[in-house]
């Protein structure tokens, strides 16, 4: 459902592009009471686009499947008058819900008179889908007709004919980026003076607890993070929200070299944050975001390798992250599973490097720790994640802003018992095409997995790499 839709209950007749059922099959069944159109040349493209096993032909298929069971048992006169969506409601792989619409499905069944000017640049499939809305708009009998596509060269031009054209929101997770969840709550420096007399603290196996309550309170999310003011002695995570009254710890300190993960210490708050969670056991699922150098990478691998060479907690460390290339692609890459994903690894080569320095070692020492240390960290690449399960792995997903929502499902639905899964990524660089930062399948998990009790969201603000990259972060 697009965002002007939901604001009229004028019915509407909507246009679908290929690009559309590729992008989510179950479109067909998320415009409410409004009803489709099918131009038969859209059907065409989503026969060329089935074969092989990307997610644009699996996508091409079930929409492809979707059609047959709607037209599966209807007269050619049943499909003319428009096949009744309510009468084969769509499944919602992701919220596992029924999808409900009462509108009705029309196929081009007989030739539509298109008249668009002849010297219109580009695609004729495009120029096609074009024609036949402007001859649906100039048809007095039909509702308001609105073409809709994830081609922002054809809504230009849709545009330019006078055509309504709109984007395809549905999968939109939230209206602006800047309301993504954060992690933290930063309150007021005069909550204490409202809310002294209504704490209660206590110490339990070397942690201290605070009980809260308040209005204030009812907001929190387990994991979530609470700062007050200026007042860097109270940091605290939140451990239970009876609605009333909620149950905080203070958080471990990692600034120190004596309280480091692997050597590495946190450098701000955000990162001490980070560290919490990595290390905490019960938080089953952790996802961070931030821009290039705050150090996504690195604490999530310090945290796994303590966890897996010292804790025993883990057996083993899992990498993997989306495959796309930043200019040309190089070709295809000979050797193995992880000697392909080994170019696409540059990130886990460069902090281990940080990981492992040891001046005192020697070269030998270096050597051997990197070897003990390769038996324990695998390389996976996402192409063969469907039907695995995981066991106690330690799983990365680095590039996770690439990612759809339902990638993103098939990837975290891997975990078996005992695993954890990090997901890094930075919301500002996506790659990945019909993707913005809005509709990104990491944006998608941090808004799901926020109520979750075994889920922790940090937002990394300062970089840590040099002052060259902060600066380049900032104006470039």
């Amino acid at each position: 459902m697009t965002k002007n839709e939901e604001n009229s209950n004028e019915k509407r007749l909507f246009v679908l592009d290929t690009n559309v059922l590729i992008h989510d099959p179950s479109a067909l069944f998320r415009f409410s009471e409004h009803d489709l159109f099918l131009p038969m040349i859209v059907l065409e493209e989503l026969d060329n686009n089935k074969k092989g096993h990307s997610e644009v032909a699996r996508n091409a298929r079930q929409a492809s499947r979707f059609l047959d069971d709607l037209t599966s048992g209807s007269t050619p006169q049943e499909i003319k008058d428009g096949l009744d969506l309510n009468l084969r409601i769509g499944f919602d792989e992701d919220s596992e819900e029924a999808l409900i619409a009462s509108g009705k499905l029309f196929l081009q069944t007989e030739h539509i008179s298109t008249e668009i000017p002849i010297d219109l640049p580009g695609l004729k499939n495009d120029n096609f889908i074009l024609g036949i809305t402007l001859a649906l708009e100039n048809d007095p009998k039909l509702p308001d007709v609105f073409l809709i596509s994830k081609d922002i060269n054809l809504r230009i031009k849709a545009a330019a004919l006078g055509i309504q054209v709109e984007d395809y929101n549905n999968d939109q997770v939230l209206e602006d980026v800047n309301l993504l969840y954060s992690g933290i709550q930063n309150l007021p420096a005069s909550f204490w003076d409202l809310h002294d007399k209504e704490v209660e603290s206590w110490s339990e196996e070397g942690h201290t607890y605070h009980k809260i309550s308040g209005d204030a309170v009812k907001k929190w999310l387990p994991n979530q993070f609470i700062t007050i003011g200026d007042d860097t002695d109270f940091e605290a995570i939140v451990r239970e929200n009876s609605g009333d009254s909620a149950i905080v710890e203070q958080v471990r300190h990692y600034y120190s070299e004596k309280q480091s993960v692997w050597g590495i210490s946190a450098r701000n708050k955000e990162q001490n944050y980070a560290l919490n969670l990595l290390m905490d056991p019960d938080v089953d699922f952790v996802s961070l975001v931030g821009q290039a150098g705050t150090g996504k990478t690195l604490l999530a691998l310090a945290a796994g390798l303590t966890q897996v060479m010292e804790d025993k907690i883990y057996q083993e460390i899992i990498m993997t992250r989306t495959t796309i290339s930043v200019g040309e692609d190089i070709g295809f890459l000979p050797g193995t599973e992880e000697e392909k994903m080994a170019p696409w690894m540059g990130a886990l080569m460069d902090n281990l490097e940080v990981l492992t320095h040891n001046e005192d070692a020697g070269e030998w020492g270096k050597q051997a720790t990197n070897d003990i240390l390769a038996t324990r960290i695998k390389i996976r690449s996402l192409n063969f994640m469907r039907g695995r399960t995981f066991l106690n792995r330690y799983i990365i997903l680095d590039e996770a802003q690439n990612l759809t929502s339902k990638q993103m499902k098939t990837l975290i639905t891997r975990a078996g018992p005992g695993s954890k899964i990090i997901c890094l990524g930075n919301i500002a660089q996506i790659d990945t095409p019909y993707l913005t930062e809005t509709t990104s399948g990491l944006t998608f998990v941090v808004d799901r997995f926020r109520k979750w009790e075994h889920s922790g969201h940090i937002t990394l603000r300062r970089g840590e790499r040099s002052r060259l990259a902060d600066f380049a972060a900032d104006v470039l």
